[in-house]
């Protein structure tokens, strides 16, 4: 049930061929960059950092996602599925693909631009993996497979599978001029899904929160501001293959998650630890109804513990949780004051009940 919620050279190569450290301010060569997408929540972030180094940024969408961003950048309308024709004719030095969920329509776009641009970046998942039970997964782990790979229904069970599909198609048209990247879940300012934030708004509180397990559980994720600023590195560095892209494991753990997100907010804060059997025997769900939270020996070990030293080698850098944690909070208490309604994880009346049933010391 768990699935449902987790919605090319070596190592030697890279070190031999790559220079890892990402030179903060504008790029040495200004790029010509097309975006397929570009409005939703890594899109934004991805194009701000193009402009922040230098680089001239087309978007290629539909015009309906906050079509008022970007006033001052070149906008081509058009769809994904069969409307590419405000492509045909141009050329850019590469391309960012962040919103391709079938390889059917992937397929429009790669043979599209293959003679019109020198690289195709395509964003795919770490849901791509056939297994995610062993924890510290590599970029060789065996991939998701569909039983009729031409379904195009995009749910829980094919999403990952698909999204390989995907990459299978970028790397057949663009052979070494491809890039795939794999992130994890992507959090900070702007994420839609409220999987991260649901931790720093319940610390805020105050008040006690129920925690799951020991705290020793492994949380593993990407500041979508990071992200996008390296995705845009990989395109000045012309890095090609495929690389998980994730906070290094080690990074976190649920206790040092929940305590950073005290220590930000300052407040007085009671973070109430609830074994895994106590949470099981009342149906509490991993990821779901407690963001985040995969426990370390379980069937999806692996989400929240993914190799990523590929990625690290070509320049990869995360910033400190905290900065997460304190841009999330302010993010959200400005940018979503209409809507203060959070998205994912438990609700308060359920939290209460729980740690109602653990201060009785009853299983209820």
């Amino acid at each position: 049930m768990m699935r449902r919620r987790f919605i090319a050279a070596g190592l030697a190569t890279i070190a031999g061929a790559m220079s890892p450290r990402l030179i903060l301010g504008r790029a040495a060569r200004s790029l010509r960059i097309l975006v397929l997408g570009g409005t939703g929540f890594l899109g934004p972030h991805t194009v701000r950092a193009a402009l922040e180094r230098g680089h001239s940024v087309t978007l290629f969408n539909r015009g309906k996602t906050r079509p008022e961003l970007f006033p001052e950048l070149e906008k081509l309308r058009g769809d994904r599925d069969g409307h590419l024709g405000a492509l045909a004719g141009r050329s850019w030095d590469a391309v960012i693909d962040t919103s391709a969920y079938v390889p059917r329509i992937v397929r429009q776009s790669a043979e599209l631009l293959r003679d019109s641009v020198e690289r195709y970046l395509f964003v795919s998942t770490i849901s791509v993996y056939a297994s995610l039970a062993r924890a510290g997964i590599d970029e060789t782990a065996e991939l998701g497979t569909l039983p009729d790979p031409t379904v195009e229904q995009v749910d829980a069970e094919t999403y990952g599978p698909l999204k390989a599909l995907c990459e299978n198609v970028v790397s057949e048209v663009f052979s070494e001029r491809s890039t795939v990247i794999r992130p994890g879940l992507l959090v900070g300012p702007g994420d839609p899904t409220d999987r991260f934030t649901y931790w720093p708004l319940r610390v805020a509180a105050g008040g006690r929160v129920l925690a799951p397990g020991d705290g020793l559980d492994p949380v593993q994720f990407i500041d979508a501001r990071d992200l996008g600023l390296w995705l845009v590195y990989c395109l000045e560095a012309g890095f090609g293959g495929t690389f998980n892209a994730n906070s290094p494991q080690g990074f976190a753990n649920m206790r040092i998650l929940l305590e950073t997100c005290r220590e930000v907010a300052n407040v007085e804060t009671d973070i109430v630890w609830a074994s895994q059997e106590f949470l099981d025997r009342h149906e509490v769900q991993p990821w779901s109804d407690l963001p985040l939270w995969v426990p370390r020996d379980g069937e999806y070990a692996a989400a929240s513990d993914v190799n990523v030293e590929r990625a690290e080698a070509a320049g990869l850098k995360v910033r400190p949780l905290a900065k997460t944690v304190a841009d999330t909070l302010g993010w959200f208490r400005t940018d979503r004051r209409g809507d203060p309604e959070l998205r994912s994880g438990m609700s308060p009346k359920r939290q209460a009940e729980l740690l109602a049933l653990l201060a009785a010391g009853t299983e209820g």
